[in-house]
């Protein structure tokens, strides 16, 4: 079970037949995992239903049953570097007073378990209920909990080992890319002119590409240059995907949920974000809701007068026009022929009124003060450190030794490329550049894929080699060996017949000749270091017979015994009386074959100290500042919910309570 990596499951492997409906089943591996983690903390459960999962991309969430209360078991379905970020996040805006679930530590005193590749956690299940969209007062209590979410995540450090994720430097690219993807819808319309949507993308797709540019224009002259020099834990972090969802009214307020894809970035982008999905929702830009929005998000993090000149900005960004249209990069026959007209002629209409009401905000700058951001250097990505109002302890956030996976950044490489082999109508310049990127990304992938294969191969084939190497010299080690007993019990009794003779022709007496025999100095003591006992014997050895020579001679305690055996086998054949000068062979014991001791993977210890919750969760400060929204009608247009009307509806239900 713990060689079980989990990974995407909305496709099974061969000929295995596919579910009808994967977003309420996991795989039978992945229950297993579960039932290990939740073992893992100090809690009896009673029963464990699943909520969502999340097939093509590997995460779920069960509500599970516990003595203790209902709780939520959560698969991140990101790296556990990436994971570890997020996790660092939630735990440290719990701390700074933010109603967001505080995360169980598990025995072990971790705020997570790693398991199965990825990382698992349990916080308690909130009773939430989704704000109102009927009208402005619904909208605003979701802006000023998104404040306060940003408000609080401000000097935020994660833990080492986490990869950061950051957004803050990216924006000029963000907009670059719109204005180019926009061109290639050009082509595309071009392209396919037979198509029921192309006369209509082709009469408005030079007024949004004209957009985009002006927006990159106004942002380059803009203050965001020297607010992003601030650097990341200045500005905090956003959410990413804040909305009614992710967004719920709970005990004392607002409660921010499911936080796995937080990122460094100016934090309005969740605003600008939250804002033009609701005008395109509506389907006019209304300047009293935005208004509205802008000033609830104000009050729980004040915005300055450079904040909210780019986030006009943002806004004028054709973001809707790309988002709907950008789906005839995957099928472009099929969109182009059934759902682009009719997502068009609605996404047109919304913006007629677009313009003016982005003119309208732009006469409330005068209310905002100006912000403080002395010029600095280009910005580049902060190195990390620890944080100054958090001291992270290794031991409780460390991850384990990761197997390299297929990395998320190539995943998006590999979508992209899939967008752009649709795309056969593109010019061929677009389509050599694109392609390089691709094949770039491509390439890094390849070798980070193949490092891992090529080292495991290597071990496997260097183990080989090292037994056939063991095994064919096995003759040349014992002849090794013989030799090293051998040689030093003939120079000896060379050495001793030697002095025979001389005792003979220079005795003094017999009584001293007599004492000069049978003294054990002049035996000389073969050295039994775990040395090779001569160069000679190691110029002749044939490469083979060196690799073996070298696993022996890894083996010192091996070596030894044969040494100790040898020297005394000399010391029995210098002291024989009646030698006359002859060498006595002795017996040489057998070689033995070391066993050669495999590598034993080091886990690291986890420590068994208690997190600094506890094993009971903090509850969320109560909001002291008191705010009231005036209740706005929304406009005569209502809003259209209807799912074929909308495209890219998600799979799931939406359920009650806290993810």
């Amino acid at each position: 079970m713990e060689q079980y990596l989990i990974v995407p499951w909305d496709t099974r492997s061969g000929s295995e037949p596919t579910p009808v409906d994967w977003d309420m089943q996991v795989p039978p591996e992945i229950d297993a995992i579960a039932e290990l983690v939740m073992k893992q903390y100090d809690m009896t459960v009673s029963s464990r239903t699943l909520i969502t999962s999340k097939p093509d991309k590997g995460g779920a969430i069960w509500r599970i049953e516990t003595n203790k209360g209902p709780r939520s078991l959560k698969l991140l379905h990101r790296t556990p570097e990436r994971s570890l970020f997020s996790v660092g996040l939630q735990e440290y805006v719990v701390q700074q007073g933010a109603r967001v679930p505080a995360l169980i530590p598990a025995k072990d005193g971790k705020l997570f378990v790693e398991m199965g590749g990825k990382l698992w956690i349990v916080t308690d299940w909130i009773a939430l209920t989704p704000a109102t969209k009927v009208d402005l007062v619904g909208a605003q209590e979701l802006c000023y909990g998104l404040g306060e979410f940003h408000r609080h995540s401000k000097g935020y450090v994660p833990p080492f080992g986490a990869k950061n994720s950051s957004r803050l430097y990216r924006w000029p690219n963000y907009y670059q890319k719109i204005a180019k993807k926009i061109g290639w819808m050009r082509e595309m319309a071009k392209a396919y002119r037979d198509t029921v949507a192309s006369a209509s993308i082709l009469a408005v797709v030079d007024q949004y590409e004209k957009q985009a540019i002006e927006s990159l224009e106004r942002l380059k002259a803009s203050a965001y240059p020297r607010m992003a020099s601030m650097g990341e834990p200045y500005w905090g972090l956003v959410h990413q995907d804040y909305g009614w969802s992710n967004g719920q009214n709970g005990p004392g307020g607002l409660w921010v949920i499911d936080l796995d894809g937080v990122s460094y970035d100016l934090p309005f982008r969740d605003l600008r974000k939250l804002i033009t999905s609701t005008m395109d929702d509506m389907g006019v830009w209304d300047t009293t809701w935005m208004r509205g929005m802008i000033e609830a998000y104000h009050q729980a993090n004040p915005l300055d007068a450079e904040s909210f000149e780019v986030l006009l900005i943002d806004m004028a960004v054709p973001n809707e026009f790309y988002k709907h249209l950008k789906e005839m990069f995957f099928d472009p026959i099929t969109f182009l022929n059934t759902e682009a007209e009719a997502i068009l002629q609605r996404v047109v209409a919304t913006d007629q009124s677009k313009a003016q009401a982005l003119a309208d905000l732009a006469k409330d700058m005068s209310k905002y003060k100006p912000g403080s951001y002395e010029p600095k250097p280009v910005a580049v990505e902060a190195t990390r450190v620890p944080s100054e109002t958090k001291a992270w302890d290794q031991k409780s956030w460390g991850l384990q030794p990761q197997q390299k996976q297929r990395s998320e950044s190539v995943a998006s490489a590999v979508s992209e490329e899939n967008t752009e082999s649709m795309a056969g109508a593109f010019s061929k310049e677009k389509k050599a550049e694109s392609f390089k990127v691709v094949k770039k990304k491509a390439k890094q992938e390849a070798k980070q894929e193949t490092k891992q294969e090529t080292k495991q191969e290597a071990k496997q084939e260097a183990k080989q080699e090292a037994k056939a190497a063991d095994k064919k010299g096995k003759k040349e080690k014992q002849e090794q060996e013989a030799q090293s007993v051998v040689k030093p019990a003939k120079r000896v009794a060379v050495e001793v017949s030697d002095r025979k003779k001389e005792e003979k022709e220079k005795a003094e007496s017999p009584q001293k000749a007599g004492r000069r025999k049978g003294t054990a100095s002049n035996v000389i003591q073969p050295q039994t270091s775990g040395k090779a006992p001569s160069n000679k014997a190691k110029q002749t050895v044939a490469p083979a017979k060196k690799k073996a020579a070298t696993v022996a001679k890894a083996k010192p305690n091996s070596w030894k015994k044969s040494g100790a055996g040898a020297s005394k086998a000399v010391a029995k054949s210098a002291a024989l009386p009646n030698t006359k000068g002859k060498a006595v062979k002795p017996a040489v014991k057998k070689a033995v074959k070391p066993a050669v001791k495999k590598p034993v993977k080091q886990t690291p210890k986890v420590a068994t100290g208690v997190s600094p919750a506890g094993n009971k969760t903090k509850r969320a400060a109560q909001s002291k500042s008191k705010h009231s929204f005036k209740k706005v009608a929304a406009p005569s247009k209502k809003m259209n919910n209807a799912v074929s009307s909308k495209p890219n509806a998600k799979k799931g239900v939406k359920t009650k309570g806290v993810r």
